[in-house]
Parts: structure tokens; sequence; C-alpha cells
């Protein structure tokens, strides 16, 4: 019977198999790069706001503590957004003809308020409660970065699951003293594993259970 490949198709075939195979890893190399990239997380991008709202002129310039806006952070499972009335007691006297501060004016005039647009926004199958977060000693920079550093608010974590486990899995490595929490120019101490193992003990932290599937998901 006559041959019906080539002697060059075993080198075709070969090279065929390769490019599959460097195509896959490239493929799948281009498919990682995206799923972390900020078009995906949102990690580091300026969200438009109705206001250009600086936590840094805010929290580093005037030293306002977290709790003055977010009033309902020790206590609720969200952290609230501040209602126009908050930005008044002081904006009725502070730069009140600045053009950029209309939308609050406006806001507390009508009665309605202002539509500020989320920066981190977990999915609907996520529970989280950030006065549970605030008792066992998880600080506001351990999930929203240098905040009082930024001059416009952006995600500073991706909140993927992995991200969150790390915390979960180890809460001695992020866990502070809970007169620290609000604290934005904290940083850890050098022992602060020892430190944090004691913390953990001392808040009555339940290490076993918190990278169970329903503590998150409910």
């Amino acid at each position: 019977m006559a041959q019906v490949f080539s002697e060059s198709a075993n080198t075709l075939a070969r090279l065929a198999l390769g490019g599959l195979v460097v195509g896959a890893i490239v493929l799948g190399g281009v498919g990682s790069a995206f799923y972390w990239s900020p078009i995906t997380t949102q990690v580091g991008i300026n969200k438009a706001q109705p206001v250009p709202f600086s936590h840094h002129r805010h929290v580093t310039g005037n030293g306002l503590d977290c709790r003055y806006c977010h009033t309902s952070v020790e206590n609720s499972k969200h952290a609230g957004i501040p209602p126009t009335e908050t930005c008044m007691t002081c904006h009725s006297q502070i730069l009140t003809d600045q053009p950029m501060f209309a939308p609050v004016h406006e806001s507390w005039k009508s009665g309605e308020a202002m539509e500020w647009t989320k920066v981190y926004d977990l999915p609907d199958f996520t529970y989280f409660d950030h006065s549970v977060h605030v008792a066992k000693g998880v600080g506001c920079t351990t999930c929203h970065g240098d905040i009082g550093e930024m001059r416009l608010t952006r995600k500073a974590n991706t909140l993927f699951m992995s991200w969150c486990l790390q915390c979960h899995r180890h809460p001695e490595k992020f866990i502070r003293p809970k007169e620290e929490v609000f604290n934005p120019d904290w940083t850890p101490p050098s022992d602060q594993i020892a430190q944090g193992l004691e913390l953990v003990e001392n808040y009555h932290v339940n290490v076993g259970q918190l990278d169970n599937c329903s503590i998150c998901h409910r």
C-alpha cells in the first residue's frame, strides 16, 4: 500500500501540537491577566461622583474620624453613606460659594439624597457585616487601603474570595487593637504575629470556623 502521509507529516503534527500547547498557555496567561486587571477588579480606578469628595482633605487634612461621617459602622452591617445633613454641618459655613459644592446645597434644599456611586459593591450572594469586623479589631485601612491619602476614593483591594480568605485563615496577621481600628496611620508592630495571636484569643475570634462557607454565603 502506498504511503498516505509524507515524511514531513510527523514534523507538521509535532509543530501543530506544540502550537496548541503554546497557544493554550498564552491564552491562559492573557485570561489571568485580564481577570486580575483593573478592568475586572476596578482596583485603583476613580469613579465619577456628584462631588469630588477627598478623604485626604477630611481625614488627613482636617483630622476627621471615620465615624463622624460613617456613623453606623460600629453597630450596623453597613458603614452607611453620610446624609447631606452631615456634609452641611460644615459646609453651611465653609466654602459655601464653591461651584463644586452646588449638588450638596441642592440636595439640602430639595430634601433629596445625593446619588453617590458605589466604590465597593459586593455581590448579593455574599454576606458582609462591618460591625463584626470592627468589633474583632479589623482596621479600616486593612480593607480600604490608605484611605486617608486618597484625594478621590478608589477601590484598594479586589474583595475576591481568595483575598478575604487570607485574613479569615490567618487573622493574627491582620488584627489590631480595637482602639486602633479607626486610626489611618496605624502600622503593624514588629511582633505583629505574637500580638495578633493574643488579640485573636482576647477578642474570641473563632478561627476554626472563619473559612466555613456559611460565614459569608448564607
